[in-house]
């Protein structure tokens, strides 16, 4: 069974108990994910929870304007839709499908009446929370203190964290959108980066040359936020 197919291609699935996938599974239902699909909006009552396989899934906040910001990414290490468990039914934030792919999802209840059995699930999903808590706050700090070729270099590492290979179809004018900047510095930060020779860009392809070099080029939010995941949530082979 590959990626698209195999609900244990998420990362937070896998480390089900063998009762406890015996109960999730046959609830789990199989969905694509195409680029664009909002997930959830604002303020609205949320009807699943999302299990990203193939997909990444971008949380924003959207602006009176209509400007937005990426505040979290999630791909097959987490899940969309925290606040059906935490108690808040709603979210001030939109979920985006930013990279195409399939994923899984659950009905609400099931998710609710599963956190409240208080048992190891319950914890685990606690401990995705704290994790994606940590890459909400690292972005603020990141997008405030650091420099847009920075912060283009740790959303590209968070993003290929959650992906199979090394290709991001993603065109600039979306990158600037989640990072809340000017498409143009994008422009000028991706032909940096593909100038030093780490990354190939061509008709909203990002391929990643280098992954060493970008990790030498970032700021040091992209290690905290994925030491923290790694602590939190070390990876747990299916079977």
């Amino acid at each position: 069974m590959n990626a698209t197919e195999d609900p244990l291609s998420n990362r937070l699935l896998a480390q089900l108990s063998g009762d406890e996938r015996a109960r999730w599974l046959p609830l789990m239902e199989a969905v694509d994910l195409p680029l664009g699909q909002v997930l959830y909006e604002s303020g609205r009552p949320q009807s699943h929870v999302y299990f990203p396989g193939t997909a990444i899934v971008s949380l924003l906040y959207v602006l009176e304007n209509g400007a937005s910001a990426e505040i979290a990414v999630v791909g097959n290490e987490g899940l969309v839709g925290i606040s059906l468990f935490m108690g808040g039914e709603t979210t001030p934030s939109r979920a985006v499908v930013q990279s195409a792919g399939r994923g899984f999802r659950l009905r609400a209840q099931a998710v609710k009446d599963e956190f409240n059995r208080a048992g190891p699930v319950m914890h685990l999903l606690l401990r995705y929370t704290q994790a994606l808590i940590t890459q909400m706050a690292q972005t603020a700090v990141c997008n405030r203190h650091h420099s847009l070729d920075q912060q283009l270099c740790r959303w590209l590492l968070l993003s290929l964290d959650r992906l199979l290979g090394n290709e991001l179809v993603m065109t600039q004018e979306l990158i600037a959108n989640m990072l809340g900047v000017r498409r143009e510095g994008v422009t000028e930060s991706a032909l940096k980066l593909q100038a030093s020779g780490l990354i190939r860009y061509a008709r909203g392809h990002i391929t990643v040359l280098d992954r060493l070099g970008l990790e030498a080029r970032t700021c040091e939010c992209y290690a905290v936020v994925r030491d923290e995941y790694a602590r939190l949530l070390p990876r747990t082979e299916p079977g």
